[in-house]
Protein backbone atom coordinates (compact mmCIF):
# COMPACT_ATOMS: atom_id res chain seq x y z
CA UNK A 1 0.00 0.00 0.00
CA UNK A 2 1.78 3.42 -1.39
CA UNK A 3 1.72 5.89 1.82
CA UNK A 4 0.20 8.48 1.66
CA UNK A 5 -2.69 8.05 -0.89
CA UNK A 6 -1.63 8.87 -4.52
CA UNK A 7 -4.19 11.54 -4.85
CA UNK A 8 -3.06 13.38 -1.52
CA UNK A 9 0.27 13.39 -3.37
CA UNK A 10 0.76 17.18 -5.69
CA UNK A 11 2.17 16.06 -8.77
CA UNK A 12 2.31 19.68 -10.41
CA UNK A 13 5.95 21.22 -9.37
CA UNK A 14 4.53 24.53 -9.46
CA UNK A 15 2.11 24.29 -6.98
CA UNK A 16 4.59 23.55 -4.05
CA UNK A 17 6.52 26.31 -5.70
CA UNK A 18 3.33 28.52 -4.69
CA UNK A 19 3.12 26.99 -1.14
CA UNK A 20 6.93 28.04 0.16
CA UNK A 21 6.34 31.32 -1.56
CA UNK A 22 2.90 31.86 0.19
CA UNK A 23 4.10 30.26 3.29
CA UNK A 24 7.93 30.84 3.25
CA UNK A 25 8.25 30.60 7.48
CA UNK A 26 9.46 26.49 7.33
CA UNK A 27 11.21 24.33 9.42
CA UNK A 28 14.36 23.40 8.41
CA UNK A 29 15.68 20.16 9.43
CA UNK A 30 19.22 18.51 9.92
CA UNK A 31 20.34 15.07 11.41
CA UNK A 32 23.33 14.39 12.91
CA UNK A 33 23.72 10.29 14.23
CA UNK A 34 20.53 9.92 16.49
CA UNK A 35 20.16 12.91 17.22
CA UNK A 36 17.71 15.84 14.78
CA UNK A 37 18.08 19.42 14.36
CA UNK A 38 15.15 21.71 13.61
CA UNK A 39 15.47 25.65 13.20
CA UNK A 40 12.00 27.42 12.63
CA UNK A 41 13.04 30.58 9.56
CA UNK A 42 12.19 31.84 6.63
CA UNK A 43 13.48 29.95 3.88
CA UNK A 44 13.08 31.99 0.57
CA UNK A 45 12.14 30.22 -3.02
CA UNK A 46 14.75 31.13 -5.84
CA UNK A 47 14.72 30.18 -9.65
CA UNK A 48 18.32 29.76 -10.41
CA UNK A 49 17.79 28.06 -13.67
CA UNK A 50 17.96 24.46 -12.01
CA UNK A 51 15.51 21.70 -12.21
CA UNK A 52 13.90 22.64 -8.85
CA UNK A 53 15.64 26.33 -8.04
CA UNK A 54 16.71 26.39 -4.45
CA UNK A 55 16.08 27.83 -0.98
CA UNK A 56 18.06 30.76 0.60
CA UNK A 57 18.41 31.88 3.94
CA UNK A 58 20.38 32.71 7.29
CA UNK A 59 20.81 31.53 10.60
CA UNK A 60 21.92 32.60 14.02
CA UNK A 61 25.53 31.69 13.93
CA UNK A 62 25.11 30.44 17.89
CA UNK A 63 22.59 28.10 16.84
CA UNK A 64 24.14 24.17 16.90
CA UNK A 65 22.10 23.18 13.87
CA UNK A 66 24.87 25.34 12.08
CA UNK A 67 27.82 22.30 12.62
CA UNK A 68 25.32 20.88 10.32
CA UNK A 69 25.03 23.25 7.40
CA UNK A 70 28.36 23.11 5.93
CA UNK A 71 28.74 22.63 1.88
CA UNK A 72 27.16 19.53 0.33
CA UNK A 73 25.36 18.34 3.69
CA UNK A 74 22.02 16.79 3.02
CA UNK A 75 18.87 18.64 5.06
CA UNK A 76 15.18 18.93 4.73
CA UNK A 77 12.56 21.82 4.96
CA UNK A 78 9.22 21.56 5.45
CA UNK A 79 6.58 24.25 4.36
CA UNK A 80 2.72 24.53 6.29
CA UNK A 81 0.29 25.78 4.27
CA UNK A 82 -3.19 26.24 5.77
CA UNK A 83 -4.46 23.24 7.85
CA UNK A 84 -8.29 22.45 9.77
CA UNK A 85 -10.09 20.03 11.02
CA UNK A 86 -12.72 18.42 9.07
CA UNK A 87 -16.62 17.84 10.79
CA UNK A 88 -18.62 15.67 9.19
CA UNK A 89 -20.91 18.26 9.53
CA UNK A 90 -19.65 20.28 7.45
CA UNK A 91 -19.96 17.85 4.17
CA UNK A 92 -23.64 16.77 2.47
CA UNK A 93 -22.99 13.22 3.01
CA UNK A 94 -21.84 10.36 5.79
CA UNK A 95 -18.49 10.58 6.37
CA UNK A 96 -15.60 10.57 9.50
CA UNK A 97 -13.79 13.33 11.28
CA UNK A 98 -10.34 14.13 9.05
CA UNK A 99 -8.11 16.73 8.99
CA UNK A 100 -7.03 18.40 5.80
CA UNK A 101 -3.76 20.03 5.28
CA UNK A 102 -1.42 21.40 2.41
CA UNK A 103 2.58 20.83 3.31
CA UNK A 104 5.37 20.58 0.78
CA UNK A 105 8.60 18.62 1.99
CA UNK A 106 11.99 19.73 0.39
CA UNK A 107 15.17 17.92 0.21
CA UNK A 108 18.93 19.86 -0.86
CA UNK A 109 22.04 19.92 -0.53
CA UNK A 110 23.59 22.76 1.38
CA UNK A 111 25.79 25.41 0.51
CA UNK A 112 27.21 28.20 2.65
CA UNK A 113 27.89 31.65 1.63
CA UNK A 114 30.99 32.45 3.17
CA UNK A 115 31.66 36.40 1.37
CA UNK A 116 29.92 39.12 3.68
CA UNK A 117 28.98 40.92 0.98
CA UNK A 118 26.82 37.84 -0.41
CA UNK A 119 25.15 37.37 2.68
CA UNK A 120 24.14 40.88 2.97
CA UNK A 121 22.90 40.32 -0.90
CA UNK A 122 20.85 37.46 0.04
CA UNK A 123 19.21 39.42 3.42
CA UNK A 124 18.90 42.37 0.96
CA UNK A 125 16.47 39.90 -1.45
CA UNK A 126 14.98 38.46 1.00
CA UNK A 127 13.46 41.20 2.50
CA UNK A 128 12.45 42.43 -1.21
CA UNK A 129 10.77 38.89 -1.12
CA UNK A 130 8.71 39.13 2.16
CA UNK A 131 7.93 42.66 1.75
CA UNK A 132 5.59 41.66 -1.50
CA UNK A 133 4.92 43.45 -4.53
CA UNK A 134 3.70 47.19 -2.80
CA UNK A 135 6.74 47.19 -0.20
CA UNK A 136 6.51 49.37 2.56
CA UNK A 137 10.54 49.25 3.20
CA UNK A 138 13.68 49.01 1.22
CA UNK A 139 16.44 47.08 3.18
CA UNK A 140 19.39 49.20 1.37
CA UNK A 141 23.14 47.72 1.65
CA UNK A 142 24.50 50.79 3.46
CA UNK A 143 22.18 50.25 6.45
CA UNK A 144 24.26 49.73 9.68
CA UNK A 145 21.85 47.68 12.01
CA UNK A 146 22.05 45.09 8.95
CA UNK A 147 25.82 45.94 8.71
CA UNK A 148 26.19 44.76 13.06
CA UNK A 149 23.80 42.03 12.48
CA UNK A 150 26.25 40.27 9.81
CA UNK A 151 28.60 39.04 12.87
CA UNK A 152 25.86 36.93 14.07
CA UNK A 153 24.30 35.24 11.25
CA UNK A 154 25.40 32.60 8.89
CA UNK A 155 23.90 32.53 5.52
CA UNK A 156 23.47 29.76 2.87
CA UNK A 157 21.63 28.27 0.43
CA UNK A 158 20.15 25.13 -0.30
CA UNK A 159 19.94 23.58 -3.63
CA UNK A 160 16.60 21.49 -4.07
CA UNK A 161 17.22 17.98 -4.99
CA UNK A 162 13.71 16.33 -4.38
CA UNK A 163 10.34 17.55 -3.41
CA UNK A 164 6.73 16.36 -2.22
CA UNK A 165 3.48 17.41 -1.67
CA UNK A 166 0.95 16.54 0.68
CA UNK A 167 -2.39 18.14 -0.24
CA UNK A 168 -5.19 16.40 1.73
CA UNK A 169 -8.37 18.05 0.66
CA UNK A 170 -10.99 15.15 0.54
CA UNK A 171 -10.09 14.22 -2.86
CA UNK A 172 -11.53 11.31 -2.17
CA UNK A 173 -15.44 12.64 -1.40
CA UNK A 174 -17.74 13.83 -3.78
CA UNK A 175 -17.25 17.41 -5.92
CA UNK A 176 -19.80 18.87 -4.11
CA UNK A 177 -18.07 17.87 -0.01
CA UNK A 178 -15.14 18.68 -1.96
CA UNK A 179 -16.22 22.37 -2.45
CA UNK A 180 -17.33 22.47 1.44
CA UNK A 181 -14.25 21.05 2.82
CA UNK A 182 -12.56 23.90 1.02
CA UNK A 183 -15.04 26.49 1.99
CA UNK A 184 -14.30 24.86 5.58
CA UNK A 185 -10.53 25.00 5.26
CA UNK A 186 -10.87 28.76 4.64
CA UNK A 187 -13.20 29.79 7.08
CA UNK A 188 -11.47 28.02 9.64
CA UNK A 189 -8.27 29.65 9.17
CA UNK A 190 -9.78 32.45 8.78
CA UNK A 191 -11.35 32.85 12.31
CA UNK A 192 -9.21 30.40 14.57
CA UNK A 193 -5.89 32.85 13.74
CA UNK A 194 -7.64 36.01 14.96
CA UNK A 195 -8.87 34.31 17.81
CA UNK A 196 -5.81 32.52 18.68
CA UNK A 197 -4.02 35.57 18.26
CA UNK A 198 -6.44 37.92 20.50
CA UNK A 199 -6.30 35.02 23.51
CA UNK A 200 -2.24 34.77 23.35
CA UNK A 201 -1.76 38.04 23.07
CA UNK A 202 -3.83 39.18 25.43
CA UNK A 203 -1.17 37.17 27.75
CA UNK A 204 2.25 39.34 26.32
CA UNK A 205 1.06 42.71 26.12
CA UNK A 206 2.48 45.14 27.44
CA UNK A 207 0.72 47.33 30.14
CA UNK A 208 1.78 50.76 30.23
Amino acid sequence: MNYPPKHHQEQNYPNAIRVMKAYPFGTLISAKDSEIFATHIPLIYEDDGSTYGKLVAHIDKYNPQVELLKDGIGCTAIFYGPDTYISPSVYSTTQLPTWNYINVHIKGKVTRIEDRNDVRDTIIRMTAFLEGDDPKYVLTPDNPRMEAALDYIIGFEIAITAWEGKFKFSQDKLKRDQQLAKMALIKNNQQSIKDFVDEIMKHHLVKK
